[in-house]
């Protein structure tokens, strides 16, 4: 038989594995799925743990949190980046955050840029890295005395409106929307990050008893419109701006938002879900997503849905599903509370299963992709008992995040060996650099048997190795701790909008593996 017979042998052979292979029921072991965490900044929930801590001691704790949940098999980290008038990170435009550096203004010493550092950290673990800006608060409180000269309070008194304890910027005035334009015009711009996110604070939650004084901006701008119909229409104008700046800026780059659960109860609108909330989106936050969809504005929702599976008034299983068959034009992924396992007046939350339901439930609606977590100390050192159930059964195996919505197209660079060492200890390959796509990542799986290797099958990927090649050619290296007798490698590009390309066996024969392509209906 000549080397090309062998070759279409193999092909075929392989072409058959895929197709009817040892694939895990996608319900139970799906390979894409979205699953994140917040990771709260603001008054230090999360990280850092402190704003006097070290700079070591910072990195170190953020480490532990990536390890926490690279262990869970978590693919997204939504880190908060601007809490109330700050940043995280060095501008021109908002004063350093007194929760990064223990006073507002101050710089990390040595002016340490810990954003860039992280976003690298998170990618080298494998994790899409998601920007979380909080636009429109300004304070957490009304001690100006501890405010910067360079925030804007100082800056632009006339931004400012008073509210419930806490200064807010004026959603409604042109030079607000363009200052936080730039804002997020810069961080897209600056850093290399997979998504701006905002969270669900647009107008204040109300407060009984005090109004949201803007009514001199109404009077100025409201051109006739309901106060209502004014505030939803400031936060379209601001959201739509943001879209097209940073899909202009970078393609990739996710614009996702996290509103409330509840869009607008039945008892008010017939559209709106079974619930009995005491706020919702539309109409106290004047916040619309469902115009941000209708729009194609957003390329993901990630409803909080901070309620165990029958809450009574704003049940969990009835919100999701009112979510799966509302959404259009976007991703639907789903918040959960896990912040109140084990503390929460609702005794559900004692019930180590109740996260695990939860996810279960999610996965029975095919148009919906994932979950996050509010918020990461949660798993880090705690609530094991739920960590367990996760790590053995709907976390078990890695997933991979979606491919950036409306921007699935075919890898035109394909991973080609050029060369090999192979020892007792390690294996090296030199692969081809790739010319036609921007590669995120090189992807790595493994099977026992060459004909059950299966790159549908979650189980089998060992490895997402970070993007960082600047040379001509790309040297993987499969250490001991990862070597076993008798396995079959394959390896794959991952592209920035999430693309995975065909993938090539590492272990003879050196050539590109047939395998299934990912349709939009996999999704």
């Amino acid at each position: 038989m000549t080397q090309n017979n062998h070759v279409l042998t193999f092909l075929f052979l392989l072409f058959l594995s895929f197709s009817k292979g040892n694939a895990q029921d996608k319900s139970s072991y799906p390979k894409n799925e979205f699953r994140a965490v917040w990771i709260a900044t603001v008054a230090n929930i999360d990280w850092p743990k402190s704003g006097n801590d070290s700079v070591e001691k910072q990195k170190a704790d953020f480490l532990e949190i990536l390890d926490t949940y690279k262990k869970l098999n978590y693919n997204a980290v939504i880190v908060q980046i601007r809490t109330a008038g700050d940043a995280f990170y060095p501008t021109q435009l908002a004063p350093w955050s007194k929760y990064l550096t223990g006073k507002q203004g101050q710089a990390t010493k040595g002016n340490v840029d810990l954003l860039a550092w992280m976003i690298t950290e998170s990618h080298n673990q494998g994790f899409e890295f998601h920007a979380w800006l909080n636009p429109y608060r300004a304070t957490m409180d009304l001690n100006t005395a501890q405010l910067s000269k360079e925030h804007d309070y100082y800056k632009h008194p006339e931004w400012m409106l008073k509210y419930a304890g806490k200064w807010y910027y004026n959603p409604a005035l042109p030079e607000v929307q363009a200052h936080l334009l730039a804002v997020v015009d810069e961080v897209v711009e600056k850093y290399d990050i997979d998504a701006i996110h905002f969270d669900d604070y647009f107008y204040p939650y109300k407060v009984t008893g005090e109004n949201f004084n803007d009514a001199a901006s109404y009077k100025l701008y409201g051109n006739g419109m309901s106060l209502e119909d004014f505030r939803r229409n400031n936060v379209n104008i601001f959201v739509e701006a943001v879209s097209h700046s940073i899909k202009k800026a970078k393609p990739w780059v996710q614009f996702g938002i996290s509103p409330f659960g509840v869009w607008r109860n039945k008892s008010v609108d017939p559209r709106g879900s079974d619930t009995q909330s005491g706020q919702t989106n539309y109409d106290d936050l004047f916040a619309d997503p469902m115009a941000w969809m209708e729009n194609c504005w957003v390329d993901y929702l990630l409803p909080q849905l901070y309620w165990s599976m029958d809450h009574r008034t704003a049940s969990y299983s009835k919100l999701l599903k009112w979510w799966a068959e509302n959404s259009k034009n976007t991703a639907i992924y789903i918040g959960n509370g896990s912040y109140k396992i084990n503390t929460d007046s609702d005794k559900k939350w004692f019930n180590p299963e109740e996260i695990p339901n939860q996810i279960d439930i999610t996965r029975s609606f095919p148009n919906v992709g994932g979950n996050a977590f509010f918020s990461a100390k949660v798993f880090v050192n705690k609530n094991k008992a739920v960590t367990q159930l996760l790590a053995e059964n709907q976390y078990k195996y890695p997933a991979l995040p979606y491919v950036v919505p409306n921007s699935r197209k075919i890898v035109l660079d394909i991973p080609y060996v050029c060369e090999k060492l192979e020892t007792d200890s390690i294996k090296k390959y030199t692969l081809d650099f790739p010319v036609h796509s921007k590669v995120r990542y090189v992807l790595l799986y493994a099977a026992k048997d060459s004909l059950k290797l299966n790159t549908n099958n979650p189980s089998q990927i060992i490895n997402k190795i970070a993007f960082k090649e600047k040379a001509n050619s790309i040297n993987l290296v499969i250490p001991s701790d990862q070597l076993e007798k008798n396995t079959t490698y394959a390896v794959s590009f991952i592209d920035f909008f999430g693309n995975e390309s065909l993938p090539t066996t590492l272990n003879p024969p050196y050539i590109p593996a047939v395998t299934h392509i990912q349709t939009e209906t996999d999704e």
